[in-house]
């Protein structure tokens, strides 16, 4: 059977780390992020309705952007299939050693790069909310491949 036509692009997986600007975070899985723009640099965001992560990026404006390594599938389980209302998902990261620190906020050891990103408006995109946001900072953390929705699918974590 022939995918619909939105679900024929790998697009790359990735997770934002957002901050409720008080010190608490958490971590969300994205794949609608892309660039815009090359000058200003320049992302959309699509955050999911409902999440903490949406609560987060409303009240400060401001998240990091995580570019996934391949090797990183199993995440989506708890990055993406629980929510942050229910669990503390930095805690249970912690606990696994798998986070270190940039500009400010916990990140994935094993993501390939982190960008920062500032929101400079958003609109309303049906169950998701968009974000225009610009690149404040960036840093390459490691090489391979990035984790994309072919390998999710082919470890069956999503049907599309």
């Amino acid at each position: 059977m022939q995918k619909r036509p939105w679900n024929r692009v790998n697009l790359p997986v990735y997770s934002i780390c957002s901050t409720d600007g008080n010190g608490l975070f958490n971590m969300h899985i994205i794949t609608y992020a892309n660039q815009i723009s090359m000058h200003p640099k320049r992302f959309v965001c699509g955050i999911y309705e409902g999440t903490k992560t949406l609560e987060h990026v409303i009240g400060c404006n401001e998240f990091v952007l995580q570019l996934l390594s391949e090797k990183q599938y199993r995440l989506v389980n708890l990055l993406g299939k629980k929510s942050g209302h229910q669990i503390d998902k930095i805690v249970r990261l912690e606990k696994r050693n798998l986070l270190s620190h940039w500009n400010g906020y916990p990140v994935l050891k094993d993501a390939l790069a982190v960008m920062h990103l500032k929101a400079v408006s958003s609109f309303p995109g049906g169950d998701h909310t968009g974000f225009l946001c610009d690149v404040t900072a960036y840093k390459n953390l490691n090489e391979g491949n990035p984790l994309t929705l072919d390998t999710l699918r082919e470890h069956k974590l999503i049907r599309i």
